[in-house]
């Protein structure tokens, strides 16, 4: 008892005593605030820096590597089937782009295995991921390059697609599988990140909210007792420490929640659906390459056939629907889409895209994707009707050309398309990193300098009243 009666001696029963305790309150609450927006002024940008400089590209790098995965296949398939026998009868511009593509998409590979090598350290699983793939990868290179070198000889079409057949086995049983697996680990890795990070956001929210509210109530007090014991109407000091207070705590709870806006366009609005469509894009060069195989191996046309309508279906999925039937199933579903944007028959990763149209024009460039693929559809009904009529030869060339009208020119229109929707979503990813870093450096200073003024402006406005009990 006796202690409690000097603590309420020492810091209530005078008036100097009530000042100095409310002043002392005023500075503390302010300093914890002004801490709370500093912690989550740093972790914001840590997340930023962690979103756009590791988790965003080791995402794009793994789909990147199934993409040239798939695409060198296709490639050495193309070469393999506009080669000729040993130079005769070859395609020429057919052969060459091959050539040219294959030697880019291995180059592309080999930066994406070393880029991911660096990304993996410290996670054991994706570390033997990269690891087995870039075994793998070597014994896939020794693979196609005794593939064409049998196809430079004379009589060695035979040879080379036994080697050939060897890589594809060897690329669809661990090479895409790795590769894939690396796409959906560091993309789960990027969601939990995204999901920590708006979970931490609001409780920082909360907790500037609230700890400016008791502020702003601790200063009310203040104002209230100057009033009612010097029988003055306001303190200008503390009323423009109170105007300092209520606008730094409207700047924090502004710039944290943009912070939380700017991260969900950053990861669901756009880069969700980037993820989506580098996997359509990865998923066409593996059916355009199935195509070739289907062409290249008479062997095992029946399971490239069916791998093609697989994947496929993995784009513009049509429940029930054969490689004779798609076409008009694709028409019939995309007329109806057409007519009700709510109206959507199919599955695959175009509906993922369609389902996630957010920016201006985004839209009629997943839509322009979809017809450029109907046309590549047609194409590919061609090219087996062609071989089944007996014109080999004007199958491989109808598959294989780059003139306008030919197979190769529609996929290149079709990826083309397909880029276009892909950098419109990476766009406004890169927007919204660089938004999301401006509302941190942006508001955030600003609200710890109105807190310091709060401090200095509330000390002055007491001073005159403190000084009166000298």
């Amino acid at each position: 008892m006796a202690a409690r009666a000097a603590l309420r001696r020492r810091f209530w029963a005078t008036v100097p005593a009530r000042l100095r305790l409310l002043r002392a309150a005023t500075v503390l609450l302010s300093a914890a605030l002004a801490v709370m927006l500093l912690v989550a002024g740093l972790a914001a940008a840590g997340t930023w820096g962690s979103v756009a400089d590791r988790e965003a590209p080791r995402t794009t790098s793994a789909a990147d590597l199934n993409l040239a995965l798939n695409d060198m296949d296709a490639q050495a398939a193309n070469t393999l089937l506009s080669s000729g026998d040993a130079g005769n009868g070859r395609l020429q511009t057919p052969y060459e782009k091959a050539v040219g593509l294959y030697g880019d998409a291995r180059h592309e590979i080999g930066h994406d295995l070393r880029t991911l090598a660096v990304a993996a350290q410290g996670d054991q699983a994706d570390e033997k991921t990269v690891e087995s793939l870039t075994d793998d990868f070597a014994e896939y290179q020794e693979l196609i390059g005794r593939a064409l070198e049998n196809d430079g000889h004379r009589g060695g079409k035979s040879a080379a697609l036994v080697d050939y057949r060897r890589a594809t086995d060897l690329l669809q049983q661990r090479l895409l599988p790795g590769a894939r697996k690396l796409v959906s680990s560091n993309d789960a890795a990027f969601d939990a990140e995204y999901t920590s990070a708006r979970s931490t956001l609001s409780a920082q929210l909360v907790a500037v909210i609230a700890l400016g509210v008791l502020l702003l109530a601790v200063l009310g007090i203040l104002q209230w007792y100057l009033a009612r014991r010097f029988r003055r109407i306001l303190n200008p000091g503390v009323l423009a420490a109170t105007c300092c207070t209520l606008l730094a705590v409207i700047l924090g709870a502004q710039s944290l929640s943009a912070t939380a806006d700017h991260l969900r366009g950053a990861r669901r609005d756009a880069f969700d659906s980037v993820v989506a469509l580098s996997r359509a894009r990865a998923i066409a060069y593996d059916a355009n390459a199935d195509e070739s195989r289907y062409l290249l191996d008479p062997a095992r046309r029946g399971q490239y056939a069916d791998s093609f309508l697989a994947k496929s279906q993995e784009l513009y999925g049509l429940k029930g629907a054969t490689l004779s039937t798609y076409d008009a199933e694709l028409a019939t579903t995309w007329q109806a889409y057409e007519s009700d944007h709510g109206d959507l028959r199919f599955t695959g990763e175009f509906r993922r895209e369609l389902d996630n149209v957010t920016f201006p024009g985004e839209r009629d460039a997943a839509e322009k994707t979809v017809r450029a693929y109907a046309v590549y559809q047609r194409d590919d009904r061609k090219v087996r009707a062609l071989l089944a009529a007996g014109k080999d030869r004007e199958a491989v060339e109808f598959c294989m050309d780059w003139k306008p009208g030919t197979s190769n020119a529609h996929f290149g229109a079709w990826m083309a398309a397909l880029g276009k929707v892909t950098d419109i979503n990476r766009a406004h990813f890169t927007a919204s990193v660089h938004q999301g870093r401006s509302a941190v450096t942006g508001l955030l200073p600003w609200a710890g300098g109105l807190l310091l003024a709060a401090m200095i402006l509330t000390g002055l406005g007491l001073r005159p009243r403190l000084t009166e009990f000298r």
